[in-house]
């Protein structure tokens, strides 16, 4: 009787993966395929990831990009994105950043995107609310088996090694005080902000933000490593992070 039960599962979740996919498909199409001038930036992870978009979102923009974000902890719908994507285009961005919760991943809403850069804040099981930890990856791993081309990973998570084989098409980039790639040296906290100096490969970073708390570090040089796989030089990365002003 069990197994019987698991197999009407099984095959529930198959038929809800392929209408969603299908939906995802021709809403591509209705709105004109926008991302095929566009790059796709989406952020992961369980916490820090709309602060890290936010950062990104600066940063691009002190670099005369066009740039449109789509930042939140909630879950989105397809429609939503896709509705986005196209306003965003027509506007005339030339990036988008999203925040891509586990739960987005899990309903295939970003099913058939081209994905420019996959960056993953963080795993805090703790923050967890409606999937195990074993879905979370799951849901995680459908992010970066969409073959982005820029991956950025948190060298400093406890679950580091669960995602360690992720790997981007052309760069594959760490951060955190034990990072290769964008290391953290020291910092120091403020009630109402926060200051880090960064090691970027052979620069060395100042870097200062309005968002107060030790996390601030960490998304700092999440937000750097991403700008940096961008192109993005050292002066507007320090620049755009000083320019986030929280809510």
């Amino acid at each position: 009787m069990e197994k019987q039960s698991q197999v009407k599962a099984n095959k529930k979740g198959g038929v809800k993966t392929k209408v969603q996919r299908l939906k995802a498909g021709m809403l591509k199409t209705y709105y004109g395929n926008p991302t095929k001038d566009m790059k796709v930036v989406a952020i992961t992870g369980t916490t820090g990831k709309t602060i890290v978009a936010h950062y990104v979102h600066e940063i691009l923009k002190a670099s005369g990009e066009q740039v449109a974000v789509l930042a939140s902890d909630q879950p989105f719908k397809v429609g939503t994105l896709h509705k986005f994507l196209s306003d965003a285009w027509k506007a005339g961005a030339n990036v988008v950043i999203v925040t891509v919760p586990a739960e987005t991943l899990r309903d295939n809403v970003f099913y058939g995107l081209p994905v420019h850069v996959a960056a993953m804040t963080n795993f805090v099981t703790s923050s967890l609310k409606d999937m195990t930890a074993d879905e979370f990856i799951d849901s995680e791993k459908t992010l970066f088996d969409m073959a982005p081309e820029i991956v950025v990973m948190n060298h400093d998570d406890a679950n580091y090694e669960k995602f360690e084989d992720f790997r981007g098409k052309t760069q594959t980039l760490n951060y955190g005080q034990t990072g290769r790639d964008v290391k953290i040296l020291n910092s120091k906290l403020y009630p109402k902000g926060t200051e880090a100096t960064l090691s970027l490969r052979t620069e060395i970073l100042s870097v200062a933000t309005f968002v107060p708390g030790e996390p601030a570090v960490s998304y700092m040089a999440c937000a750097t490593a991403i700008a940096n796989a961008m192109g993005i030089s050292v002066e507007k990365i320090v620049d755009g992070l000083a320019e986030y002003q929280p809510e």
